[in-house]
């Protein structure tokens, strides 16, 4: 079949418009890709400024620490409080505070430990049973005692030192470990971010087939639910490890025993003996507080580093549907 000249020579006319016409969006396509990279630049730049603020503002305190770790009485008072020494002596300080009234900074640090592990895996073993109650059970009386625990949430600590210590005295409980890992032990935040976390991460059906199968609620609990529950049972203790380990108020009034000090008190009561120069103290003493509570503050950042795996787990395992 052949076409005329004449529909052959419109159809040559009307070809180059249409191949112009497609190729003008694709020469405006980068000019608009830059135009969004642009504005993103210009909307996330105070984003980062934001970032690097918050990020000087939480890491600036740690870096002094440990310049001031560095330095002896003299370079603290008269160097720059922000770059070492000429002389660091970072090693005769951490030599110092460990053997400062006969290793009494062990003691403290071992009575931190204690209370601190130990409240941490009560309270998040505690919250997490009960968090997984108020999501997975019905009861009279549930909404107002989950309301009654989210209003304790609005109480500070510091309020309910003094109460507590007037029942620990009536029990003879004071000046005993047990005065501060009890108190510990209760975390109503805790009670609901577990609360919060089961409701979503404990499915009802599969707690149904392991009902149908014969299991008890507390096998379910122990063997299906707390592992599921993983991820936030790790963010509670945490949460508790850190509060416990920097808790000062609560201990400086339940303990009179030196022995029974936590690194908070016993860091204070050096720093308290420098100042007044009080028996057998010295201002040289101001360099082993410094460095001790830069020694005091490893341990809760090994904890962060070795845990931070669990919340990885959870997201990844939250970010898959089943």
């Amino acid at each position: 079949m052949t076409t005329s000249p004449k529909f052959s020579a419109s159809l040559e006319q009307a070809t180059p418009p249409r191949q112009m016409a497609t190729a003008a969006p694709a020469d405006r396509a980068p000019t608009a890709q830059k135009r969004r990279r642009s504005t993103f630049h210009r909307r996330s730049a105070p984003l980062t400024i934001a970032m690097l603020a918050a990020l000087a503002y939480f890491l600036l305190p740690l870096f002094w620490l440990l310049v001031a770790s560095t330095k002896n009485t003299q370079d603290l008072f008269n160097s720059f409080g922000l770059w070492f020494s000429r002389a660091p002596q970072l090693l005769v300080n951490i030599t110092a505070t460990f053997t400062q009234g006969d290793g009494v900074f062990v003691h403290w640090l071992l009575n931190t430990a204690v209370y601190a592990v130990v409240s941490a895996l009560g309270a998040a073993l505690l919250a997490a049973a009960a968090g997984y109650g108020f999501a997975k059970f019905s009861f009279r009386g549930d909404r107002a005692a989950f309301n009654l625990v989210l209003g304790a949430i609005m109480v500070p600590a510091t309020a309910l030192a003094i109460p507590t210590y007037l029942l620990f005295a009536k029990v003879g409980l004071v000046n005993t470990p047990w005065a501060i890992i009890l108190p510990s032990l209760v975390n109503p935040f805790g009670l609901y971010l577990m609360r919060v976390y089961a409701a979503d991460a404990v499915p009802d059906s599969l707690l149904e087939a392991a009902r149908i199968d014969g299991a008890g609620e507390a096998r379910i609990f122990f063997r299906i639910a707390l592992r599921l529950l993983a991820p936030g049972l790790v963010t509670v203790l945490l949460f508790t490890l850190v509060a416990t380990w920097n808790n000062y108020f609560l201990p400086l009034i339940m303990l009179n025993d030196p022995n029974l000090y936590p690194i908070t008190v016993g860091l204070s009561s050096w720093a308290a003996q420098a100042q007044n120069g009080g028996a057998g103290a010295s201002s040289d003493m101001l360099p082993l507080v410094v460095t001790g509570s830069l020694i005091s503050i490893v341990p809760l950042v090994i904890a962060f580093l070795l845990l931070q795996r669990y919340w990885q787990s959870g997201l990844a395992t939250g970010s898959v549907k089943q």
